[in-house]
Order: C-alpha cells, then structure tokens, then sequence
C-alpha cells in the first residue's frame, strides 16, 4: 500500500509492513501511516506499506528509492517480545526464517545480496535519536540485531541500494523495531507513544549529523 505523494522537494520516506502471523493489524504499519503527510524538520513524510514476504519487500522497496528518491529512509517493524523503540545497528547479508512469510517461503541460510558484503551499518545517528526518543517520554534503545527474518532482510536490502545505487547518493537510512500494541502480547506500548517517539526519532535523524558519543545509554 502506497498513500498518495504529498507535494515536496524533501522528503522522508517511512515503511512499514502488513498485518502478520494472523494478526490483523502491524504497528510497524500503524506507526508509519500516522506520519504520512507531515511535516519534519522542512521535510515531508511519505508513509508506504511493504509486504512481509522475502523477495517482494525488497522489491517494493526499490520502487520506492527509485520513485521518491528521499533525504532519508526509515524502515519500521514489529519486534514481539521487546519493550522499547529500538534502534537497529546493523544489518546482516543473511535469510534464516524460524517460520514462513506472507507468501509461505522460508528461506534458511541464504544471502540477501549473493554479491554483498557480510553486513551493513545503520547510517542514521542511532544514539542521538534513542535519546531523543526518551526525552518524548518514550522507551527506547539501540540494537545489535535486526534478527534474520523479513525485517533485515529489508534493513540489508535498503543499505545496499543507498550504497550502491548512484541516484541515492546522500541519502541516509536505517532501521526501527517497534513492539506489540497492546492486545498482541505483552511487553507492549500504545501507538500514540510510537508514533509521537518515530516523530522524534526523523526529526533528530534529520538534524543530527553526527551520533552522540559512546555512554549515551543501555544497548539491546
């Protein structure tokens, strides 16, 4: 799902995913959508949903650098299980599903990119934005893992093409896990306090050049 383009020289591109695992809602998605259309730092957001399915995401994705050509990208998804906003660090060259996607494929200990290097770090200022998350009064954190599963396949996907790809030079990008809603499991955070910390988390990526030192906090 794709919302209509709001009109602007900047902009921000946020993804989230589709409902997954027989859950009828994601708050990857939810978090993302309520962005759509506002305005960050001079910079307009466009919200798109991706697939949960391996292969399809990254496609999706593609489209979408090719087509917005963003300042800066931020993929969001769902992390059951965690309490925080959290910042993802790196994303690593490998596929291995504990379970199937949308489309019942379950690749298990193949590359993202056959071409690729092992891994790729976050390009965004992870630590600044953790803590200007907090200051909003949302939980948050920095990430050593973005897991195996359909979401680094995406992170990779993502950092590879802004590495590569000679149209994005410039343009920044990493990757946030959200937890359950409320409903979907326990530990949980309403959306108002995702989306009110995914705002923080664009705007200080937007005006923060350069990440704040080591000791800016507990890691995941």
């Amino acid at each position: 799902m794709v919302l209509p383009t709001p009109v602007s020289m900047d902009r921000v591109l946020v993804t989230g995913f589709d409902p997954f695992g027989g859950d009828s809602a994601n708050p990857s998605w939810l978090a993302a959508q309520a962005l759509h259309g506002r305005q960050i730092a001079g910079h307009r957001v466009i919200a798109a949903q991706l697939p949960t399915v391996f292969g399809q995401s990254i496609d999706v994705l593609r489209a979408l650098l090719h087509k917005h050509r963003p300042e800066l990208v931020i993929c969001v998804g769902q992390a059951g299980g965690r309490a925080a906003l959290s910042m993802e660090r790196v994303a690593i060259n490998i596929n291995d599903a504990r379970i199937a996607d949308n489309a019942s494929r379950q690749p298990v200990d193949t590359p993202v990119q056959a071409t690729g290097p092992v891994a790729y770090f976050s390009t965004l200022p992870i630590k600044a934005m953790m803590l200007a998350v907090r200051t909003e009064g949302v939980a948050a954190e920095v990430s050593q893992t973005a897991g195996t599963f359909v979401c680094n396949h995406v992170f990779y996907a993502l950092m590879h093409e802004l590495a590569t790809r000679r149209m994005l030079k410039g343009t920044r990008g990493g990757f946030i896990h959200v937890p359950w809603l409320p409903g979907q499991g326990a530990p949980a955070m309403v959306l108002g306090d995702m989306v009110r910390g995914l705002r923080a988390a664009v705007k200080c990526a937007l005006l923060t050049e350069v990440d704040v030192g080591a000791g800016a906090g507990a890691e995941h």
